[in-house]
Parts: C-alpha cells; structure tokens; sequence
C-alpha cells in the first residue's frame, strides 16, 4: 500500500505534531523569556550560554523536534494543502494550556481571534481534502521552490539590514518565523516524495534529480535554522499564543500557496475552490493580526 493513500495517517499525525508543537513552543517561551530576565539583571554569561543551560527551553526544543518529524510523517500520507494546516490546532491547544496553568480563563477577544483562525483553516482544510491531488515532483518544481525560497532569503536580508535603525515590530519575528516554517514543510514534501519515487523505482545515481534533492535537503536546514531563529525572537516580544499563531496560520498560508501554485495539489481544483481557499486563508491571516491585538491588551507576560 502506498504511503499516499492514508490521508486519516497524516491528519493523525499533524494533529500529535501541533500538540508537540504547543508543548514546545510554551516550554521554549518560557526559556527565553527567563533568559531575557536574567540579561536585565545583568550577568556575564551570554545569552546562548543562558538558552542552553535553561532546561525549559532545551526540554521545549526536544519537544519541537519531535513535532517536526510528526509534521513530516504526515506529509508522507498526505498531501501538504491537507494536514499543513491542521498545524492551527496547536493554537487551541496552546490557549487551553496556558489558561490551566495560570489558572484563569482566555480574554473573550483572545477567544474570538482564536476561532476566527480556526474557522478560516477548517473550510480551507475541508475543500482542500476534497480537491487535493499528490503527483510525483519535476526538476521544474525544484528549482521553482529553490528560486522562491532565495529571493525570500534576499528580501528578508535586505528588510533587517534597512530596519538595523528601527524598532521591528514584534509580530514581523513571528511572521518570519512562519514564512521559513513553511519553506521547510514545502521542501520536506519534495523530499520525501523524491525518496519515495527512489525506493519504488531503485535507480539510485547521483543525476540531477538527485542533485536537486539534495539542493533541498540544504534548503531545509538553512530554511529550518532561520526559523529557529526567528521563533526565539518572537518568543522575546510576544505571548506563546501569538507565536503558536503564527506557525500555525502564517506557516500553511505561505505552505499551501507553494503546494497550489508550484506543486501543482490544486491543479483539478474548481474556480470555486479557489476563491474559497483565498477567502478562508485570508479569515486565518486575520485571525493572527487580531490575536496578537488581543494579546497585547491583555496581562503583561509572566
């Protein structure tokens, strides 16, 4: 049986990825957000120095670790427009936790921003799941998702080093954070689909095929290590549900827009289909903006 004739897998698998991905991010915030305190008080270790030693943030990068490798066992059984998205689920999970460990109840904004986001992502995940196709990915489609990831890399350098002057607002690290997220899902589902196409076909040979394979794997790890950046950054400035929010709506909003547009996951997709997907992906994104509004209005971070 072919891995991609599971999808029920893959939804399993992305829903134990956004738990871990809950688990990870509110232990990691929580790291640096004591780092930050210690840096305030003043002390002569850096601030790398303090990360690695936090046993919350080591403990919330273990979990995260495991979250991505759920995320791409999920890609294997199903197409990234599908279970990327279901990655929102750690969005509640997020807010349910922080809210039993503070033991208060969530802001009613907080509680409407979060079931904006999740309205928009499951009527995108519903339409996707009924449209969606998985085909095997082209040279053409490589180099495309390669091309995209290094102007986003240029314009990204070319942002921070012209706001080196400015106060960058905070919600732009959990945007980045997201935008390189979702480059790593994109290139992992070209991976794994090349691998696959590899064990079924047993030509192994270092072609260009190969060679653009391993162009992606090199992609994912710079991809993934500015993510990881990026995330830190964000946890710095914002609460973990602001964050949690945007790796869950920004990273599939941009994974889902190369899936339809590069990968070709849409291509049996209605018209109708798609004014739906540009409609409930822009409720999600809107979502973000008026959690992290709602945030800010709230108590200050512990």
């Amino acid at each position: 049986m072919e891995f991609s004739s599971l999808p029920l897998v893959g939804i399993a698998l992305a829903l134990c990825s956004a738990l871990a991905l809950s688990i990870g991010n509110l232990w990691q915030g929580h790291g640096v957000r004591l780092m930050e305190a210690r840096v305030a008080r003043g002390t002569d270790e850096s601030k790398v120095v303090q990360l690695i030693r936090n046993r919350f943030w080591l403990l919330g990068s273990l979990v995260l670790v495991v979250s991505i490798l759920l995320q791409l066992g999920s890609l294997t059984f199903a197409p990234l427009m599908v279970v990327q998205p279901i990655g929102v689920a750690a969005l509640v999970f997020t807010v349910l936790l922080t809210s039993f460990i503070a033991k208060r109840k969530p802001a009613a904004a907080v509680v409407r921003s979060i079931l904006i986001c999740v309205l928009g992502v499951a009527v995108f995940v519903t339409v996707a799941a009924l449209v969606s196709t998985q085909h095997a990915i082209t040279n053409v489609q490589l180099v495309s998702v390669l091309i995209v990831l290094g102007v986003v890399l240029l314009v990204t350098a070319i942002a921070l080093l012209a706001g080196r002057t400015r106060t960058i607002p905070p919600l732009a690290w959990v945007i980045l954070g997201g935008t390189y997220s979702a480059f790593v899902a994109t290139l992992g589902k070209t991976v794994i689909t090349r691998v696959q196409a590899l064990l079924h076909t047993r030509q192994f040979a270092l072609d260009l095929a190969n060679l653009l394979t391993i162009g992606c794997v090199i992609g994912i790890g710079i991809a993934g290590a500015l993510s990881i950046y990026f995330v830190q950054r964000a946890h710095a400035f914002s609460r973990p549900e602001v964050v949690v929010a945007g790796l869950t709506v920004i990273d599939p909003a941009i994974a889902v827009v190369l899936g339809i547009t590069i990968l070709g996951e849409a291509s049996g997709a209605s018209i109708w289909a798609i004014i739906t997907f540009v409609v409930a992906g822009a409720v999600a994104v809107g979502g973000v903006f008026a959690l992290a509004k709602a945030e800010s209005a709230s108590a200050p971070m512990s």
